[in-house]
């Protein structure tokens, strides 16, 4: 489910704008300051919220000098979140990961759609449900979950109370439209553990849990809940793992993604950095995407 070039990367914006009346609102600031990277602006910042795709990472390959950014922010004794949509993956998992790819974090230092959804999952009622998730990868965190995964037999869409998006790498058309119809004839909530509409691999970019969650929502009338950027409750997890004097000024979001990383940053009153080089804005000139969307960031610059 892989789609590249510039063309592509447009289309993807487009299919943004296209659903931002299902997105928060936000303030912005007038005007963008262009700099080289995160490094020039470490007197103004003492914490980088940082998406991963697009920032750390292009799919399974570390961004080139990404690494070695984030040690010496590290070093001169920064906070460095990650804060990702990546849901399909257990903590575990992520944080093998990063070490491979040379990222020093630990377990507090990573924060997934995946936790937010899971801890909103405690207080509803445990009922049956229908998962859209990648199988091949460990069930860590999804296992006291009353979950079937949704594969080909329809019966399975018929007898959960509820979906969960989390995953979508193994998803198909076909199963997407058994979802539609299940949804059509039953509406059920839908409960979508990450909103990002694509996200950059080595070979283009990936449809995700949003674009089919958005299309769920255009096709049933059945309105998503989505737990990750660029929605309050991700940063609101975030925010309690930091100090609780934290001066908001002093703290920005770092991301590829105009309406994910940016507007959920500004929505949730941090400044904001966007990266241009790797990831949903690659081949696209950012400058005219800012224009456009209304988006804008405090910062911009080619790479972390």
């Amino acid at each position: 489910m892989l789609v590249d070039s510039a063309a592509d990367a447009n289309a993807a914006f487009l299919a943004y704008e296209k659903i931002r009346h299902r997105l928060p609102n936000a303030r912005f600031p007038t005007q963008t300051k262009a700099v080289d990277s995160l490094a020039e602006i470490s007197g103004q910042i003492d914490v980088y919220l940082l998406d991963a795709f697009g920032v750390l990472n292009v799919g399974e390959s570390a961004i080139p000098g990404a690494p070695q950014r984030i040690r010496e922010l590290q070093e001169m004794g920064k906070t460095v979140m990650v804060v990702s949509n990546a849901a399909g993956y257990p903590k575990s998992m992520l944080l093998k990961k990063y070490a491979g790819l040379g990222f020093g974090f630990s377990s507090d230092d990573v924060l997934t759609s995946r936790e937010v959804l899971l801890a909103a999952l405690e207080n509803r009622p445990a009922v049956k449900r229908g998962l859209v998730a990648t199988q091949a990868f460990p069930q860590e965190e999804l296992e006291n979950l009353n979950a079937v995964y949704l594969g080909e037999d329809p019966k399975d869409y018929d007898e959960v109370a509820e979906f969960l998006l989390i995953g979508a790498a193994e998803w198909t058309e076909a199963r997407q439209s058994l979802l539609e119809a299940a949804l059509i004839s039953n509406p059920r909530p839908v409960l979508v553990g990450n909103p990002d509409i694509v996200a950059p691999r080595e070979n283009g970019l990936s449809k995700e849990p949003g674009y089919f969650a958005h299309r769920l929502a255009d096709a049933t009338g059945v309105m998503p809940e989505f737990f990750g950027k660029p929605f309050a409750n991700v940063f609101e997890m975030a925010f309690a793992r930091l100090p609780t004097n934290l001066d908001y000024n002093r703290v920005v979001m770092v991301g590829d993604t105009l309406q994910t990383d940016i507007l959920g940053g500004c929505h949730a009153g941090v400044k904001t950095a966007l990266i241009t080089d790797f990831g949903a804005l690659k081949g696209l000139d950012a400058e005219d995407a800012v224009a456009r969307s209304g988006i804008v960031p405090d910062f911009i610059m080619p790479a972390p």
